[in-house]
């Protein structure tokens, strides 16, 4: 009776010890994050105002101006790329949960592993070999491709392993009632797999909103509104680039701004994918 007293009082010692290591460095691992958050937040909120949204970035030692068209800029570039990118992205997922031969299945998995590997500023060389060396102009539709690629990988996976996780009960249940193969996976595993197929999509949005090397070699720049496709365009990380790096007081102090913007927007995608995966129907 004493030996068992004992010995369950050293593994209620072991588990506590172990908790204040794992809570220890539950901490550490925060404190960076906390660290970027209340940095960026306390440098850009000062430059927080109306002009922000709505003018253009000013002239150096200039003060005032905003950064409308970087934020326009970066919602039309990522807008295109989703529109690109979600479609190719779950209907290539729905081929390889549902329809693909497991040898094609994993073969094809492996090459998205080894996208998803691929460094951005790769991508952005890529596409202005492939579109703005062949049309001899940045464009806000070559920033949108390199985004689409980017996203593509964290799309797939997000909305392969989606449907790999809703019961093969449902797919039964579907066919044996009479159901085709492709109404059972259009009609019943797609919509049980939604909230976290929007999940996926909202972090490949999240990361692509916050990627500049791609836009460098594609989209590049400008101090304008964007007003076409075809031209260069701003977005807001390549501001916080530019902007960073120059020695006016002024455009530094916008360049925090958009990194707060950023911040937030990546802070608003991930809640709503929280809020997605709650609704799991399954």
């Amino acid at each position: 009776m004493y030996l068992s007293q004992k010995s369950s009082d050293r593994r209620s010692l072991l588990n506590k010890v172990l908790t204040v290591v794992a809570g220890a460095f539950v901490v550490i691992a925060l404190i960076p994050l906390l660290a970027v958050l209340t940095y960026v937040l306390i440098q850009g909120f000062g430059s927080l105002s109306l002009d922000l949204f709505t003018q253009l970035p000013p002239p150096p030692m200039v003060k005032g101006g905003g950064i409308a068209n970087a934020i326009v800029g970066t919602l039309l570039m990522v807008g295109l790329a989703s529109l690109i990118s979600v479609p190719i992205g779950v209907g290539a997922a729905i081929f390889l949960a549902e329809f693909s031969h497991p040898i094609v299945g994993r073969w094809v998995r492996f090459a998205t592993n080894v996208l998803n590997g691929v460094p951005s500023i790769i991508l952005g060389v890529f596409v202005y070999g492939a579109l703005v060396y062949t049309t001899k102009t940045f464009s806000a539709y070559a920033g949108a491709v390199a985004l689409s690629i980017l996203m593509l990988p964290t799309i797939i996976r997000t909305a392969d392993e989606a449907l790999k996780i809703v019961p093969q009960e449902i797919r039964w249940a579907a066919l044996g009632v009479g159901a085709a193969k492709y109404q059972t996976v259009l009609m019943i595993v797609v919509p049980a797999a939604i909230p976290t197929i929007i999940t996926g999509v909202t972090l490949a949005i999240a990361r692509a909103a916050g990627e500049t090397a791609p836009l460098i070699f594609t989209a590049l720049f400008t101090q304008f509104w964007p007003n076409s496709l075809t031209q260069p365009t701003p977005s807001l990380a390549v501001l916080v680039f530019n902007f960073a790096t120059v020695p006016f007081k002024n455009q530094q102090q916008l360049a925090w701004a958009a990194s707060l913007i950023l911040v937030l927007l990546v802070l608003t995608t991930s809640v709503i994918s929280r809020f997605a995966l709650r609704r799991k129907t399954f």
